[in-house]
């Protein structure tokens, strides 16, 4: 099957991976752009659904590496493709504002170097920051990436520990190479239709208001590509792809309940990977709850791979002091 993008300004084809089985390797064959490549895998089912412990495509690990600077490169990549209304910078720290529902994109990135003595005035800083905004401090916590200390003085401050994430990586041609056989034709488009942003509000809107998606999206300045999978006039899932220095961050994948099962989500991957491959980035990455099974077991299955967990520290706001029955208070004071 063929996958088409069409929007105004570029138009991009590709085809689907075909396989061709030969001993124990299957033979990977992508074409994009006039461009051909070949790969070697271990076998697996036919079906193209990994079995435990077999099928990793590609060598990820070998080709990306683990380091503190490959992880904060990746989160400040992906902090550009949900940009914030307001953002400071204080000593590398990223200091994020935004009214968005999706509360990770207001979250402090403390990416750059704090010694011990550092650590309680940035702090104090970052808090002063978001009380101007009242708002909850929130520290997005990627390990080695942050201050060796960071994370023990926040628990120590009372901050909360929430949210374990995963923090992905995979190359572009392997997620292409997993497409869903049977799956539905993908439409590519420059920016979000309503349609795309009816499907994804509906999924992941958390009941906000659309008009907070469109203004982030409307933000991104980096090149995006937002994939439909469509059956008929119905628009099955979504997602989207934004192009940063070589890496192609996916965000925004959402599939209707009603048409779970169909390869919904394994086609949007792979044409946002073959956008991807087109646009000369080579690596993809993306962000994912841990305990999101469904999600985790889709992503494994086409070439992603984890490069690290990360967390959140929340500030859990002080207690407030109850006044005594039958007491007024004036100026600080309580009175009988």
């Amino acid at each position: 099957m063929t996958v088409r993008g069409r929007a105004a300004g570029w138009a991009l084809c590709w085809s689907r991976p075909t396989f061709g089985l030969r001993d124990d390797l299957i033979l990977l064959v992508a074409v994009s752009e006039g461009r051909s490549w070949t790969r070697r895998t271990s076998s697996c089912d036919r079906s193209g659904v990994r079995q435990p412990g077999e099928c990793k495509v590609g060598a990820v690990s070998s080709l990306v590496p683990r380091s503190p600077v490959t992880v904060r490169g990746l989160q400040e990549r992906a902090a550009r493709a949900l940009p914030a209304e307001h953002v400071e910078h204080v000593g590398g720290w990223w200091l994020r504002h935004s009214a968005s529902p999706s509360w990770w994109i207001a979250t402090v990135l403390p990416h750059g170097p704090s010694g011990q003595d550092e650590l309680a005035p940035r702090i104090s800083v970052a808090e002063r920051f978001y009380a101007g905004f009242a708002m909850a401090t929130r520290f997005q916590i990627s390990p080695g990436a942050c201050p060796a200390d960071l994370d023990a003085t926040l628990g120590e401050r009372g901050y909360r520990w929430e949210g374990s994430m995963s923090l992905q990586v995979a190359l572009a041609a392997d997620v292409q190479a997993w497409a869903c056989p049977d799956g539905p034709d993908v439409r590519l488009d420059q920016t979000p239709t309503d349609a795309w942003l009816k499907v994804w509000h509906t999924v992941a809107g958390h009941g906000g208001d659309p008009q907070v998606e469109r203004d982030l999206l409307a933000r991104v300045s980096q090149p995006s590509a937002y994939a439909s999978a469509v059956q008929g006039d119905e628009v099955l899932a979504v997602g989207r792809a934004v192009v940063d220095a070589g890496w192609a961050g996916v965000f925004g994948m959402a599939t209707l309940p009603q048409t779970r099962g169909r390869g919904a989500a394994r086609s949007v991957l792979a044409a946002l990977a073959g956008w991807a491959s087109a646009q000369a980035a080579d690596g993809m990455y993306l962000q994912v709850q841990s305990n999101n099974d469904p999600a985790c077991r889709l992503y494994s299955r086409t070439g992603f791979t984890e490069m690290c967990r990360y967390h959140y520290r929340t500030q859990v706001p002080p207690p407030v002091a109850r006044q005594p029955p039958g007491s007024r208070s004036r100026q600080g004071v309580s009175l009988r």
